[in-house]
């Protein structure tokens, strides 16, 4: 079952790759992710349902409009690309809990949750995009993943009868939104509004983990952040006042949590005889 899920997930993110390909261009710009239909942005040509396959279309056209010749970025299959495999993972990860469920509504649960991991794989790949171009966490992407996160893992909560781990992803969802917020407020210039907001979808989604999936995935991103600035000052590519998108470390923090923070944190407590 779960090699089935993986392929399904694959196929749907291979699909999905293309629209959020529309959504990292035109949210930033305030334009309608379903109106006009895909179109070259050189010649303005509807793009054909046959060249509209992800990967292969671009493959096939040789990364170029069929109408006028204009080079298509390579990004647009990559992004595809990377949706499609991002899901197959995530649903590799997940997927065997509902195998292992010893009744209907556990596996249901275990389903809603691998769900819900599957769309913050396709948010996090958005979100990263956009505040690497623009330096922004649109609300409009952002704020949804709070109504979307709680609906699935209440129902799932319900259904498992596990309400410890809704419990921790409400309090840690809320704990590090405030201190991304007092950080923010603190020090205007280092850290965003977006990043608050962001802060607290990331670890509801953390928190419903576990506790240690929670505390290493609110401490890795500043962990990977901070290595990263280090690295660019060494290479004088950047100084102390450059502006550093922190959205992407956050994302990146989060899937280490997700994938590993249980058994991080459970070393780290080790080191201490805990």
């Amino acid at each position: 079952m779960t090699i089935f899920v993986a392929v399904f997930a694959g196929i749907f993110g291979a699909l999905f790759g293309s629209f959020a390909n529309v959504v990292i261009y035109r949210v930033p710009r305030k334009e309608s992710v379903v109106s006009p239909p895909s179109h070259c942005p050189n010649c303005g040509a509807g793009i054909r349902a046959r060249d509209n396959v992800p990967v292969l279309g671009w493959l096939v056209l040789r990364g170029k409009c069929r109408d006028c010749g204009e080079p298509i970025s390579p990004r647009y299959p990559l992004v595809e690309a990377a949706t499609a495999v991002a899901l197959v993972l995530v649903a590799l990860y997940f997927a065997p809990a509902i195998e292992a469920a010893t009744t209907t509504a556990q596996a249901w649960a275990a389903g809603l949750v691998l769900i819900a991991f599957l769309y913050l794989a396709v948010i996090s790949i958005i979100l990263t995009l956009i505040d690497l171009d623009v330096h922004r966490l649109p609300d409009v992407i952002v704020l949804p993943a709070y109504g979307v996160g709680a609906l699935l893992f209440t129902i799932a909560s319900f259904l498992s009868g596990d309400f410890v781990a809704l419990a921790v992803a409400a309090a840690g969802s809320g704990s590090l939104f405030l201190l991304y917020l007092i950080a923010a407020l603190a020090y205007p210039g280092g850290m965003g509004f977006g990043d608050v907001k962001l802060a607290g979808v990331l670890a509801l989604f953390l928190g419903y983990l576990g506790v240690g999936n929670l505390v290493v995935g609110a401490f890795a991103p500043f962990v990977l952040g901070g290595l990263f600035a280090v690295v660019l000052l060494l290479l004088k590519r950047a100084g102390r006042k450059s502006g550093i998108p922190f959205g992407p470390w956050m994302i990146a923090g989060t899937w280490i949590g997700i994938v590993a923070g249980a058994q991080i944190f459970t070393w780290y407590l080790a080191l201490f005889g805990l």
